[in-house]
C-alpha cells in the first residue's frame, strides 16, 4: 500500500505541475504582450518628451518669424514717422511702433520662456539617454528571455505529460478512479493532500489523533473525513514525529 500512495503523491505533484505549466501556456501571448506593453510604456514617455520639445522648437521658430515681420513692420512706421506730414500722420506712426514694440517685446518674452523650458526637457532627455539607447535593446532582451523560457516550460510539459501517462498506467484502477473523481470534483485538482501540523492542507481541518496514527503508519488509503481527499505525511515528517 505504501507504494502505491508514493504513486498517487507522485501523481498529484504531476498534475499540480501540469496545472501550472497549463496555464502558464494558456495566458502566453498576454504575459509577452505585457513585456511589450512595459516597454512600450517607457518609449510613449520618452516620445512624449521629445514630443514637447519639438513643439518648443517649433513654437519658438514661429515666434522669431513673428518677430522679424514686426520688426519689418516697424522699420516702416518709423520711416513713416519721419515722414509725417502732419499731426495725425504723426501721431499714427507713433501709435504703431509702440503697437509693434510691445508685440516685439511679448514675443520675445515667449522665447525665453520657451527657451527656459527647452533647457529643463533637454536636460531631462540627458539624464535619461542611456535609457533611451538601450531601450530596443533591452525590449529584445526580455522577450528573448520570454521566448526561452516559454519554450522551456513547452518542453517541461510534454515530459511532465508522458511522466503522468507512465505513472497513472501502474495505478490499480479502483485507485485511478477515485484519484480522477476526487481530482474532478475540486477546483484545484487536489486529489491526494499532504497533512501539516496536523491538519489537512487542502481543507485545513485538523485530524483526529487515531486518523494521525493511521496516516503516519500509511498501511492502507486514509480519506480526509473533511474534505475525502487521500491523505499522506512526507516520511520526515514521519520520523519527526514518531
Amino acid at each position: 500500500m505504501k507504494a502505491e500512495l508514493d504513486k498517487l503523491v507522485d501523481l498529484q505533484k504531476t498534475d499540480t505541475n501540469l496545472r501550472r505549466l497549463k496555464r502558464a501556456l494558456e495566458t502566453a501571448d498576454e504575459r509577452r504582450a505585457a513585456i511589450e506593453q512595459e516597454f512600450e510604456q517607457h518609449a510613449f514617455s520618452i516620445r512624449e518628451i521629445q514630443g514637447r520639445r519639438d513643439e518648443l522648437n517649433t513654437s519658438r521658430a514661429d515666434l522669431e518669424r513673428q518677430i522679424a515681420e514686426n520688426k519689418t513692420y516697424l522699420e516702416r512706421a518709423e520711416r513713416n514717422l519721419k515722414h509725417a506730414q502732419n499731426q495725425k500722420e504723426y501721431e499714427t506712426a507713433m501709435r504703431e511702433m509702440d503697437a509693434l514694440q510691445k508685440q516685439i517685446t511679448a514675443f520675445e518674452t515667449q522665447i525665453v520662456e520657451s527657451m527656459e523650458q527647452s533647457e529643463g526637457i533637454e536636460k531631462e532627455l540627458d539624464e535619461r539617454a542611456d535609457e533611451i539607447t538601450s531601450l530596443d535593446s533591452k525590449r529584445d532582451a526580455a522577450l528573448a528571455e520570454f521566448d526561452s523560457q516559454l519554450k522551456a516550460e513547452k518542453a517541461e510539459f510534454d515530459t511532465e505529460t508522458a511522466h503522468r501517462a507512465k505513472g497513472f498506467a501502474t495505478l490499480p484502477d479502483r485507485l485511478a478512479e477515485a484519484y480522477n473523481r476526487l481530482a474532478q470534483r475540486s477546483r484545484d485538482g487536489i486529489a491526494v493532500a499532504e497533512v501539516v501540523n496536523g491538519a489537512c492542507s487542502a481543507c485545513h481541518m485538523s485530524l483526529r489523533p487515531q486518523a494521525m496514527v493511521e496516516v503516519r503508519k500509511g498501511q492502507e488509503i486514509m480519506l480526509c473525513e473533511s474534505c475525502s481527499r487521500i491523505l499522506y505525511i512526507q516520511s520526515r515528517e514521519a520520523e519527526a514525529t514518531a
